[in-house]
């Protein structure tokens, strides 16, 4: 693994995205990566619970825009296939992290932006710094928050998931604990311990009746989840192939306002 570490400490795994020169964007090598961070951690007893968060300023800016970039200057028919397959290996990661049977909790210190908020929202707890920030800007990019969305709405609401997802609004560690989307925010120094805490809570429990729980949680209550979430892959790969999302990709890159037809 070139930009995921795992470390164990007594029944609990952290698992570290740890590319902070790319603030942990979402590459399909860091995909990857943590698909078989995930794998390994399935049948290590141990291990009771896991906590997932991001080395450097930010917890993860979302999808690497340089690889779409990339991507959409291939030939059309070329160009959609990879599409698709990037979108879908991020989803196959969303469904990995919300079948896993160990409680995971996200510890966001820093920005948790597009598919990294939705990497975020497939675990079962978040855990905010004080400067922790939530936010789907994609419409901003000429773009869709398919899979993201999806969970937003799942986690916190419709009401929440249009006002993030149609405005690009950020939502602080302050508004996200009002909201009760989070416990009370903590420095970052104590985000961890924070969200070891409540690794340790879970699991006090026998862990026949968390896996159970979870798959309650995800799989019953959340009974259309992963559909939604298959939906919004092919809304977002759609959508990276309009002239919008080109436009939109090329001026955040060139570090300019997108001018828009």
């Amino acid at each position: 693994m070139q930009h995921v570490e795992i470390k164990i400490h007594g029944a609990v795994a952290t698992i570290l995205m740890d590319h902070p020169a790319r603030h942990n964007t979402l590459s399909p090598t860091l995909i990857e990566d943590l698909r078989t961070a995930f794998s390994d951690l399935h049948q290590e007893k141990r291990v009771r619970a896991v906590i997932l968060t991001g080395g450097g300023e930010h917890f993860s800016s979302g999808i690497d825009l340089s690889v779409l970039s990339a991507i959409s200057a291939m030939a059309v028919d070329e160009s959609q296939g990879e599409l698709f397959n990037l979108w879908q290996r991020y989803a196959e990661l969303l469904e990995q992290i919300l079948r896993f049977p160990k409680p995971v909790i996200a510890a966001v210190d820093g920005a948790a932006i597009g598919a990294g908020l939705g990497i975020a929202l497939a675990a079962d707890l978040l855990v905010l710094s004080e400067r922790g920030t939530l936010s789907a800007e994609a419409t901003r990019r000429g773009l869709v928050s398919g899979a993201t969305g999806a969970l937003i709405s799942f986690r916190f609401g419709a009401a929440t998931a249009a006002r993030m997802l149609l405005t690009g609004q950020v939502i602080d560690a302050d508004e996200a604990y009002r909201l009760g989307m989070c416990p009370k925010p903590v420095p970052s120094a104590q985000i961890w311990v924070a969200a070891s805490e409540l690794a340790a809570a879970c699991a006090e429990a026998p862990r026949e009746a968390v896996q159970a729980t979870k798959r309650l949680l995800n799989e019953c209550v959340g009974e259309m989840l992963l559909s939604q979430i298959a939906a919004g892959t092919a809304y977002s790969a759609a959508a990276c192939s309009t002239e919008s999302a080109k436009e939109g990709v090329a001026a955040f890159l060139e570090k300019r306002d997108p001018e828009w037809r």
